[in-house]
């Protein structure tokens, strides 16, 4: 019991620095111009979403946060939320990734009002295979810009969470990423 409480305080406490001081805890392996890993995670709707639906439709973004309901993370959903349209100008759908439980970020979802889905990795099978997965057991705060057709175009391991959406937006647009027909919705 006592160990589990310090194990506990460790991580809370390593987290928390993390988040506070916005040090990177983690750096992934993965590189521009690999396959980007497939996923299906169950989303704060209720729907599941898998990577490989989209090859030859549309481009991702797959935004990683270390935790629900935690400062730098509402500062990037809030961005993604009131600054979306931004990315929405380009042929590409985005996701918010935790290792939360999905009722954690149903919570989160909810209390941020967030328009775009936010997926639950609590298996942390995907965060493995984004090597994302830190010394914490979170996911570092790290964004995947994939290809249409499924290839890693960009790693930003440096976010900004208060300005994700436009940085996201600026850098769809540095990639070429086809602009959008019309504004869709996910």
């Amino acid at each position: 019991m006592i160990k589990k409480l310090i194990l506990n305080l460790t991580i809370t406490l390593g987290v928390s620095l993390s988040l506070l001081t916005g040090i990177p805890t983690f750096a992934t392996d993965l590189t521009v111009g690999m396959q980007a890993p497939n996923f299906n995670l169950q989303a704060t709707n209720g729907d599941f979403y898998q990577l490989s639906d989209y090859q030859g439709k549309q481009a991702i973004v797959v935004a990683w946060y270390p935790m629900a309901n935690t400062r730098g993370c509402t500062f990037e959903c809030k961005s993604l939320i009131e600054q979306g349209h931004l990315i929405r100008e380009y042929n590409v759908s985005y996701f918010m990734i935790s290792v939360d439980p999905l009722d954690d970020n149903r919570d989160f979802a909810k209390k941020t009002g967030a328009d775009f889905p936010m997926l639950s990795d609590p298996t942390k099978e995907t965060a493995k295979a984004y090597d994302v997965l830190n010394f914490f057991r979170v996911a570092s705060r790290v964004t995947f810009y994939i290809s249409i057709d499924g290839k890693i175009l960009h790693i930003d391991e440096d976010v900004s969470p208060k300005s994700a959406a436009p940085d996201i937006a600026k850098k769809l647009g540095e990639l070429n990423i086809e602009k959008a027909a019309m504004n869709k919705q996910h």
